[in-house]
């Protein structure tokens, strides 16, 4: 017997699962902090990955514009009838390489408006507890890699 694969559309490829990493978000308190919460988020190499997986290396494009201070990323998408679409967002910068990482976010929150990483505003929140506004385990030791901290347990 044969095995029949699916045929995925675009649309059913661009919202594929891709690695997804966490990260302290905020802090509970700024000036005392005991518990942060803490976000998914993507890499921007991943989603290029998928974008190629999805509609073709050569198939899509992004563009950046510096409006009213600050990056807007345009991720365009050719299709195979010769029709190309862009939707564009802005994103923020983070504590390191402020320009790099703000530049990097506007590129993923465009690869969402395309259905990129929608997955990740699925998964819970998480809380962890902090000392030294670093996270810790319920014993106090300090946790290095949170992704891993949070990996379902097997």
């Amino acid at each position: 017997m044969t095995e029949v694969k699916k045929e995925y559309t675009i649309e059913e490829k661009l919202k594929f699962p891709i690695p997804y990493k966490w990260k302290v978000q905020n802090y509970n308190d700024k000036n005392n902090p005991t518990k942060a919460s803490c976000v998914a988020y993507i890499d921007a190499r991943d989603v290029m990955d998928l974008l190629d997986k999805a509609v073709g290396f050569n198939n899509w494009e992004d563009q950046y514009r510096y409006e009213n201070n600050q990056w807007l990323c345009g991720l365009t998408l050719h299709f195979e009838n010769g029709i190309s679409r862009t939707k564009w967002d802005t994103g923020t910068a983070g504590n390191m390489e402020a320009e790099k990482s703000a530049i990097s976010d506007s590129f993923k929150r465009a690869a969402v408006k395309w259905g990129v990483g929608r997955f990740l505003y699925d998964l819970d929140i998480k809380w962890i507890d902090i000392k030294d506004k670093k996270p810790v385990d319920p014993n106090g030791q300090r946790i290095y890699d949170l992704t891993e901290y949070f990996k379902p347990k097997k």
